[in-house]
């Protein structure tokens, strides 16, 4: 896979994980723009993690919303603009949908999600990064986040699971999984190069990337 040909490529993973400052270390390597979640934006977000049964619904819609709107201007941009690596992907909504809305809820959010959906651009590489629940419980913690202050363990160990889930479940693209306990290509310089390496010789639809401590 040649990193030169690739127009989209998306860094996903739950939260605490790593996955924006990697978008950005990429798009600067790669001189590509950055498409960025804009999470601050949400005024429900931070309420959610205070009462998260009280506000699920209205969080959910808001950032379903921001994603559609970004992905779609993205599907229709000019064929020779630069390319764009992006720190979301749209099938990772539903996860969310599905760990925080009732039955009730998640029904009226599927029915607005399957309208909308098709009109997201499908990139053509999606980085995983993943890490077990109790590192990244000491990431969120570590870095301090007001709004994220709240968080619960249980709430950080269910999205690691739902996104195991998605990632075997997900087909639309090529995805290259990291596991990021021993691997670090944020802050080391030698691990970044090996990503970018291995990135260009991948082959398959689906490959793993889980270096040994």
């Amino acid at each position: 896979m040649e990193l030169a040909k690739l127009r989209h490529m998306v860094v996903e993973g739950p939260i605490g994980v790593g996955k924006t400052t990697l978008a950005r270390r990429l798009s600067e390597k790669l001189r590509a723009d950055l498409l960025l979640e804009a999470p601050e934006q949400n005024p429900f977000l931070e309420k959610f993690y205070r009462d998260s049964r009280r506000y699920a619904l209205q969080t959910q819609l808001f950032f379903l919303f921001q994603r559609i709107e970004q992905l779609r201007d993205l599907a229709q941009a000019d064929l020779f603009a630069r390319p764009v690596v992006s720190d979301f992907l749209l099938e990772k909504d539903p996860l969310f949908a599905q760990l925080t809305l009732n039955d009730d809820e998640l029904g009226l959010y599927q029915k607005i999600y399957s309208s909308l959906s098709p009109q997201a651009a499908t990139p053509d590489l999606v980085i995983f990064l993943m890490a077990s629940p109790d590192i990244l419980i000491e990431r969120v913690a570590r870095r301090g986040i007001a709004s994220e202050a709240a968080i619960s363990e249980d709430y950080l160990r269910a999205l690691c699971h739902s996104y195991t889930e998605l990632i075997h479940d997900y087909d639309d693209a090529p995805q290259l999984v990291i596991n990021t306990e021993h691997l670090n290509p944020i802050d080391s310089e030698d691990d970044f190069t090996l990503l970018l390496q291995r990135i260009e010789t991948m082959r398959g639809k689906r490959e793993y990337f889980n270096r040994a401590e």
